[in-house]
């Protein structure tokens, strides 16, 4: 598969008059849009193996004291529904035991002394050893309330694995939000991510054992306060969506259909390419930029590096107009002699916005005697995964939802030891496949890159307007790219 000579060589030739132009003729940056910051309230991740356990560990996170409580055997499914119910008339927690298990008895036992319970009522075949006694739990008028937890918001995983944490929550009067069936991923929801924008400013409780491998719940919570969804669906990038975007540099239409038209024109042309894939995927199809941020150069400029680095200022104009629409905006790097986390941070302030990600052009990434066009570049997966590092940190540190990292690629070459790219939960990585010529040399080099690819890796193709013979309807793209890209980008 050829790479993009053609428009890239008078690209090259151009490219210090028309950035010059775009960088002056752009319009006065749009107020930033910025994120509500919930408050850093405590979260708490009851995960362990046992649900025994993550009764006893609910009931501490939830309540400080409690007149009595409600204990059922785990194995006794009638007797957990029915210690669940009562626990709640009584506004107590409701506690599991482990038959047969010393362990678990004695931590039910344990934490009855620390509610400082005058009493607990047993359903179904309990035996604690404990001096408080046992008895029917008081009628709803004489029940005590007093020293209940302040109140939390509880994320459920599984509501029937943990019928009785549940009604422990329901009773000390948390929040619930539940987990929709067959999701594990709190982004990867709209329902969790709005209901739990609504709940911001309360402690956070995430129940059930699969939250046990998140590797860092506290930046889970705090994205999904921030109430940023693409779409209708939940954060994560490429979980039940996928984007169709214009490619190019803000005035420069030879790098790009991005650059034929002014900001708020290259919106109107993104939704109407999105509209044409409406009825042909399974998921949503969202509009989207890919702004070329820094373009190989044929020239090496005052910092010798064979790349021109565009103002945040030319850049904001398109990324604020996609914010207003909607749509989220990738900004690209065509590094020269520098390195890829160099450039990336120059542009900290615009990936600090939620709906801005990044793609890395390794094409343009030379080494210290090369020039664009007569090699093609390479990076190593080490530098790959410095700067995934640094993006997947930005992300945390600023409570942001998950980000596209996008890595783009049309020979193997150009990326050094694939398997080895590191993964982050901050990051959805896809490989963006985005040579240009025939449609069989196309296929080919599609199907040799997915080789090699380490697990959860994303798919994204590009259609050339000019250069591929011939470029691929919307029908075409749906059906004879296999599997479906997730990322279809138009140059």
């Amino acid at each position: 598969m050829r790479s993009r000579p053609a428009r890239s060589l008078l690209a090259l030739a151009m490219t210090g008059l028309v950035l010059g132009v775009a960088a002056c003729s752009s319009a006065p940056p749009a107020p930033r849009p910025t994120l509500a910051r919930a408050a850093s309230d405590a979260v708490t991740v009851v995960a362990q193996e046992s649900a025994a356990e993550r009764s006893v560990r609910a009931s501490r996170a939830l309540f400080r004291s409690a007149p009595g409580a409600v204990v059922a055997p785990t194995g006794d499914a009638d007797a957990v529904r029915t210690a669940a119910s009562a626990a709640v008339r009584a506004h107590v927690p409701a506690l599991l035991v482990d038959s047969g298990s010393t362990a678990s008895t004695d931590a039910v036992a344990d934490e009855l002394e620390r509610l400082g319970a005058s009493w607990y009522r047993a359903v179904g075949d309990v035996t604690l050893d404990t001096r408080v006694p046992e008895r029917d739990a008081p009628e709803a008028g004489q029940r005590a309330e007093a020293g209940r937890a302040s109140r939390q918001t509880v994320l459920v995983a599984d509501r029937s694995e943990d019928a009785a944490a549940v009604a422990t929550a329901r009773a000390a009067g948390a929040q619930l939000v539940e987990m929709p069936s067959g999701v594990s991923d709190p982004a990867a929801s709209g329902s969790v991510v709005r209901a739990m924008h609504d709940a911001a400013g309360h402690p956070t409780l995430l129940l059930g054992a699969s939250f046990a491998g998140l590797q860092d719940p506290e930046w889970v919570v705090r994205a999904a306060q921030t109430g940023y969804r693409i779409g209708a669906g939940g954060q994560r990038p490429f979980d039940g969506h996928r984007y169709t975007a214009l490619y190019g540099a803000p005035g420069a239409p030879v790098l790009g259909v991005l650059g034929e038209q002014d900001p708020a024109a290259s919106v109107t042309r993104a939704r109407k390419l999105a509209a044409e894939y409406r009825g042909l995927s399974d998921v949503p199809v969202t509009p989207a930029f890919e702004v070329i941020a820094t373009v190989a150069a044929g020239e090496a400029g005052d910092d010798g590096d064979y790349s021109r680095e565009l103002p945040v200022s030319t850049l904001e104009p398109y990324v604020d107009a996609a914010h207003e629409a909607g749509m989220p905006t990738i900004i690209d790097l065509q590094p020269g002699r520098s390195d890829f986390l160099t450039q990336a941070e120059r542009y900290e302030s615009l990936l600090s916005r939620p709906d801005v990600w990044l793609a890395l052009d390794p094409e343009w990434r030379l080494g210290p005697d090369q020039v664009p066009l007569k090699q093609i570049g390479t990076v190593s997966a080490a530098e790959v995964n410095g700067v995934s590092k640094w993006l997947a940190g930005l992300v945390r540190r600023e409570g942001l939802p998950p980000k596209a990292f996008v890595l783009h690629q049309f020979r193997s070459s150009m990326v050094s030891d694939r398997g080895s790219l590191a993964s982050h939960p901050e990051l959805d990585l896809l490989v963006h496949v985005d040579g240009q010529g025939s449609q069989p040399d196309k296929q080919a080099t599609w199907k040799a890159l997915h080789d090699g690819g380490p697990d959860g890796l994303h798919w994204g193709w590009k259609n050339f307007f000019d250069e591929d013979t011939p470029m691929l309807t919307p029908e075409q793209t749906m059906s004879e790219v296999q599997p479906t890209p997730s990322l279809v980008t138009y140059q």
